[in-house]
């Protein structure tokens, strides 16, 4: 068995980031940035009023000062004068600061009597004004790539007058299923059969972190049923299969696989739940073999196919990421095995983190998984810890599926 830094570490080695295509901005959310974006104009594009109000001149706006109201210059229809001592401009927010004003009078802070009005308050220079360019200015780099592309960011795109986008393509992730006792939900189900929820999970997975779901058919416990489904995967970047990973008679993936020339790099992990992972090739396309029992093919899915898939999609930052917790209930010692714990969250006396792991902590158990919140990590042979020891987490209730 390996560990499971050696196991992610190789993993990763076999993926590049996918090819790139532009795509619109208002198609562009969940998308991974694959090019720098420099704005195409300066934002704000001049002085403007950041309130309703007046523009003046700050050393004759003066508290009871009475100034002649000259005009008004709504919000793109900039008023061309230039103010001179004892005049007020009429402005909105985002109106342009006519020449020779300095500060904006609030509305709420003049008295108006017909063409004049009245200072409530004294003005200083640049009060309520954003300056040329606050924002941005034309060139200046405002988005790099690898960062998934949010509605602030598609804004900020927007803002800086790009209707176009260059993304990598959504990675084509084939994900198929394996097992004589498994069907679809609503089937009719075969005594000792169950329903089949792993690709349902996985696709959830793919799509969460941006990727194109291929869900191909159930294929039984046969090498040649499960080598002709693989043949369908053909084209993804990544196929992943649940089920049949393991040493049973009828665990026949790698027989399976065998038969359209997979090459085998790794087999077993020295990790709890997810022990029997399979890692390989079919035809230069990675083959991620997860096991059959729900929390197993999650748990790995979390470790491997989340950082596999964040390294086609041309992601920048590491996945997954873990946070420091301490324990909310004692945890006996561990063997030799790393292990992930299902735990729910919660806020200590002190603001703390706390993740409290669930009692049952079974591979099978998909209502104790659903219940959780975070997996807690156990290196191995770490020593038993009390209610309180600090721990680290990686939270599931961040992670988007």
């Amino acid at each position: 068995m390996i560990s499971v830094e050696e196991a992610r570490a190789r993993i990763l080695r076999a993926f590049e980031p996918v090819g790139k295509e532009t795509i619109g901005v208002a198609d562009a959310w969940g998308r991974v940035l694959a090019t720098e974006i420099h704005a195409r104009l300066t934002q704000p594009p001049a002085d403007v009023s950041a309130m309703d109000g007046y523009a003046v001149r700050a050393a004759d706006a003066q508290e009871g000062a009475k100034l002649r109201v000259v005009g008004a210059a709504p919000a793109g229809r900039p008023l061309d004068t230039v103010l001179k001592w004892g005049e007020a401009v009429r402005l909105f927010t985002g109106s342009v600061i006519p020449a020779g004003a300095d500060a904006v009078l609030l509305q709420e802070d003049a008295r108006v009597e017909g063409e004049i009005i009245v200072a409530g308050q004294a003005c200083i220079p640049g009060q309520h004004i954003r300056r040329q360019g606050q924002d941005f200015a034309a060139g200046d780099t405002i988005l790099s790539p690898g960062i998934r592309l949010g509605a602030r960011q598609i804004g900020l795109a927007a803002a800086a007058n790009h209707p176009w986008l260059t993304a990598y393509r959504r990675p084509r992730i084939a994900i198929l299923s394996t097992g004589d006792e498994i069907h679809l939900p609503g089937e009719p189900i075969s005594p000792g059969g169950i329903v089949s929820s792993n690709a349902l999970v996985l696709a959830g997975f793919a799509r969460a972190l941006g990727a194109e779901p291929w869900v191909l058919p159930i294929a039984a416990d046969d090498a040649e049923a499960i080598g002709t489904a693989a043949k369908a995967a053909l084209g993804a970047d990544l196929l992943v299969t649940t089920g049949g990973a393991s040493v049973g008679d009828h665990d026949l993936l790698q027989a399976g696989l065998a038969r359209q020339g997979f090459a085998l790099d790794f087999w077993k992990i020295a990790m709890r739940p997810g022990k029997p992972m399979i890692f390989g090739q079919l035809g230069g396309m990675p083959v991620l073999g997860l096991p059959g029992n729900p929390v197993s093919a999650f748990v790995c899915g979390v470790l491997f196919l989340m950082p596999a898939i964040a390294r086609l999609s041309g992601l920048s930052q590491e996945m997954p990421q873990t946070v420091a917790a301490t324990l909310g209930a004692p945890v006996r010692a561990n063997d030799h095995r790393m292990e992930f714990l299902r735990a729910t969250l919660s806020c200590g006396a002190d603001g703390a983190l706390v993740a409290t792991p669930l009692l049952r902590q079974d591979s099978a158990l998909q209502g104790t998984l659903a219940r959780a919140d975070a997996l807690v990590l156990r290196p191995p042979h770490a020593a038993a810890c009390g209610a309180g020891d600090a721990i680290h987490v990686i939270r599931l209730d961040l992670l988007g599926f």
